[in-house]
């Protein structure tokens, strides 16, 4: 058995495969977010371990962690979870929908080795900020610090003692040179650190040691099970799904959106606002597009408008023209294409006749419009997406699916029944790390359908779209 622990936003996600990656079991604890001022969004890692703890008693209490021989892991990314020299957390971790760092980033940003070296803008979310608002906010916090890491990476300190990241998650911290696979003397110096704060390297398919005594014995395990390097969130997300190839890309419709292309080669562009990040699997990359609210868009409208989401998108019916309702998905500002931290979200052109439909559908429009930015900022990098396949919870409307694959110009195919996503990955990179496989696992899933653009619909999304970026220029310092 293999099994994928995937520490989301939300919450915590076990998934246990046998040798065959066949589906045994799996299990789900749920997590709370913190938010005690605008724009923060936080975690305690002490809860990271007790959800872990109670989706292994779940799985352990069915028999279902029998014949372990490996554990994968995935996590949310950019999240600075700071330690003392003796592992002891020092503060509440600063996730990656975090946007206080913004004058940090910007000044780490300004600053030509930044780009030139991580191949990225240097983006408030992400974790080399952070560390710069715990110097000038936090000082005594950041006399303590010891060692910063990842989410996933406390839970794999939990299970094995050693202090790990693998390169896909690591290239989300703005302190990895994604093109040699390695931290980055110059670019630890300038926010004031060392190798010595940052956790070993490994690639996502490696080992990166066994399970400590107490944690075997808790869960009658075997001491010999190995812990894989895993990936971030996405990058596990795209070997679940068999985006491993170039050509290959998934789009994601979760708490945030993702449009997502594998590449064989390093081709960064940190002005397009593009992410550029090694692969969870040696010798690749990938460049992705990130939109930092997706179906988290249609769940605050949900709530607005108090309805169930799933209600909402059911009874739209057929795919229609855009109204003159438009929405901007910019609720905790937005990465790609425009790296602002500031911009907040709107629904404009409302009219006596704007009703409920009227608004699910300008919701839904808005976070379509947001992804064809991320698809025209790849494309202008020369990335290319021959096949497009959806994950992720906003995948279950086929309404969403046809409308994205009509403003997108590109076909978008929906996997048979099953779980793809990142816990799946993470038990495929688990598996390779106890058995030496290697991305011939990672195959794509069985297509259930392939859901067409509408030709007929394609001009009034597209200027629709044109609107919907003159409304960001036109509103963006009014937010």
């Amino acid at each position: 058995m293999y099994l994928g622990l995937d520490l989301g936003t939300s919450g915590i996600k076990a998934l246990v495969v046998d040798d065959k990656q066949q589906l045994v079991d799996e299990a789900t604890a749920p997590l709370e977010v913190l938010r005690p001022h605008p724009g923060w969004s936080e975690q305690r890692p002490a809860d990271w371990i007790s959800a872990a703890s109670t989706v292994m008693d779940m799985l352990a209490a069915r028999g279902s962690l029998k014949g372990l021989r490996g554990i994968g892991l995935s996590g949310q990314m950019h999240g600075a979870t700071l330690l003392d020299k003796s592992d002891n957390v020092l503060r509440n971790c600063i996730l990656w929908n975090d946007t206080r760092a913004h004058a940090e980033a910007a000044q780490l940003d300004a600053n030509p080795v930044f780009r030139a070296q991580s191949g990225n803008i240097v983006f408030p979310g992400f974790t080399a900020p952070k560390i710069l608002w715990v110097e000038a906010n936090e000082p005594e916090i950041r006399a303590k610090l010891a060692r910063v890491l990842l989410p996933k990476d406390y839970l794999r300190l939990w299970l094995t003692g050693n202090h790990v990241s693998d390169l896909s998650d690591a290239a989300g911290t703005a302190w990895l040179d994604p093109g040699k696979r390695d931290w980055s003397d110059a670019l630890l110096a300038a926010c004031g650190l060392t190798r010595d704060h940052m956790p070993d390297l490994a690639e996502g398919s490696a080992p990166t040691g066994v399970l400590r005594p107490e944690i075997a014995a808790r869960w009658g395990l075997a001491r010999d099970v190995i812990v894989g390097g895993g990936g971030g969130d996405n990058a596990a997300s795209a070997v679940g799904v068999g985006v491993v190839k170039a050509g290959q890309a998934f789009v994601s419709l979760g708490t945030s959106g993702v449009l997502f292309a594998a590449s064989d080669s390093y081709s960064p562009d940190a002005g397009s606002s593009v992410h550029t990040f090694c692969h969870a699997l040696p010798k690749l990359w990938h460049q992705m597009g990130v939109i930092l609210s997706a179906t988290d868009s249609l769940n605050w409208y949900a709530g607005l408008v108090g309805a169930d989401p799933a209600e909402l998108t059911g009874n739209l019916g057929a795919l229609q023209a855009p109204g003159r309702a438009l929405f901007l998905p910019y609720l905790g500002g937005e990465r790609t294409p425009h790296n602002d931290a500031r911009v907040r979200g709107a629904l404009v052109g409302l009219a006596h006749d704007t009703d409920r439909t009227a608004g699910t559908r300008a919701v839904l429009e808005g976070v379509s419009f947001a992804l064809k930015d991320c698809h025209d900022a790849l494309s202008a990098t020369g990335t290319r997406i021959d096949s497009l396949v959806a994950v992720g919870g906003g995948s279950r409307s086929r309404h969403w699916l046809e409308m994205i694959a009509t403003v997108l110009g590109q076909p978008v195919s929906i996997p048979e029944a099953g779980d793809y996503g990142a816990a799946f990955g993470a038990a495929r990179l688990g598996l390779m790390a106890a058995t030496g496989a290697g991305a011939e696992v990672a195959t794509p899933p069985r297509l259930a359908a392939t859901i067409d653009p509408v030709p007929a619909l394609s001009e009034a999304f597209a200027q629709a779209h044109a609107r919907y970026k003159s409304t960001y220029t036109a509103l963006k310092d009014l937010s």
